[in-house]
């Protein structure tokens, strides 16, 4: 009867962490980023990484038109990720349209418009 127990309760503890090692999602992370800019014309759209949702580190995930997951800075630590950023979805916060942008220029200039 003991045996009978024992090989239960092993078998039970087997199932148990099979059942558990194949319910988590394995994550699809950034592990490093690239600093060379991306052509503007093959982006598609883009995601941000964030360091505290499970991956190592903070990154501009961007997927090209053929379905290819392309690592950047943070726009934050490079200007031509958020210029891509703006250009493939300008109603991001932080992003003005061109012609605000040619404005505010010029306004800090001293031109009148």
């Amino acid at each position: 009867m003991l045996f009978q127990a024992a090989s239960f309760f092993l078998w039970a503890s087997v199932f148990c962490s099979y059942t558990a090692a194949f319910t988590e999602e394995a994550l699809d992370c950034c592990l490093s980023t690239s600093n060379v800019p991306i052509p503007r014309q093959i982006v598609a759209s883009f995601s941000m990484q964030t360091a505290e949702g499970g991956c190592p580190i903070a990154a501009t995930v961007f997927i090209t038109k053929k379905g290819r997951a392309l690592c950047a800075p943070p726009p934050t630590r490079n200007d031509w990720v958020s210029k891509t950023i703006c250009k493939i979805s300008p109603k991001e916060p932080g992003c003005l349209s061109a012609k605000k942008e040619k404005s505010q220029r010029r306004k800090r200039n001293g031109v009148k418009q």
